[in-house]
């Protein structure tokens, strides 16, 4: 089964965590855990998941401190999981950045499908209606698979790694627009990695050598020099 994607789990309870784990990973997501606030505001940071499920009733801080905390650097999708019913917490929530609210206890469908629509919200709120509607992109024989994350040229699996797929379907988001160096860093990396061009630079040489027929004259992301890259527009 393709991996559709890396979810951090942010739950102290670990009857409620494993539970989650578990139906996650059956269903092809990629997991990881934090138990405490620092620790996950330490992990959103070094590991950029896809998705972060959210519980607000931490051990050593409120949820909303890293939902805060977040939404100063990245648009990362959010999902609180929570004990707390009262409609004001939900809306602070809400207002605060967070994707979706969903009580305990909850069903496994129920979770598998606010996790999809949060997913997907990201490409809504791109302006990209055809993705949004599709979940591909496609420009000149390059096919973006945002439900497989797999990209294709002329029918054949590019075989990107992880990083190298989501740098692409960022762009792919975005067709059109430059995404500065900045941007592209923090949402892949972290802003621990802020101002390292470096390390997207390489990233970018290897994916060109595997979707662009000549590296040097790219036909799909090119180079705007001193600010960042920009997709090809859709067919």
């Amino acid at each position: 089964m393709a991996v559709k994607g890396k979810i951090l789990i942010i739950e102290d309870d670990r009857a409620i965590c494993s539970f989650m784990r578990r139906v996650l990973e059956a269903n092809g997501y990629e997991t990881l855990n934090a138990s405490t606030g620092r620790e996950a505001i330490s992990m959103l940071a070094s590991h950029c998941p896809d998705l972060a499920i959210l519980d607000l009733g931490l051990p050593d801080m409120d949820g909303m401190e890293v939902l805060t905390d977040l939404r100063r650097w990245s648009l990362m999708p959010v999902v609180v999981v929570s004990a707390r019913t009262d409609e004001r917490e939900k809306v602070s929530a809400l207002d605060a950045g967070a994707d979706d609210y969903i009580t305990k206890p909850f069903g496994t469908s129920e979770l598998l499908a606010r996790i999809r629509t949060a997913i997907r919200h990201t490409r809504t709120t791109s302006g990209n209606s055809s993705i949004a509607r599709s979940n591909r992109f496609s420009a000149k024989g390059l096919v973006i698979d945002y439900d497989k994350y797999r990209a294709y040229i002329n029918g054949s699996d590019a075989n990107l790694t992880q990083n190298e797929f989501k740098l692409v379907a960022l762009l792919g988001r975005y067709a059109g627009r430059v995404l500065t160096y900045d941007y592209l860093i923090r949402e892949i990396w972290g802003p621990n990695k802020a101002y390292d061009n470096q390390i997207l630079r390489v990233n970018m040489a290897n994916i060109r050598r595997k979707i662009e027929k000549n590296p040097a004259e790219p036909q799909y992301i090119f180079t705007e020099v001193g600010v960042g890259y920009r997709m090809i527009e859709g067919d």
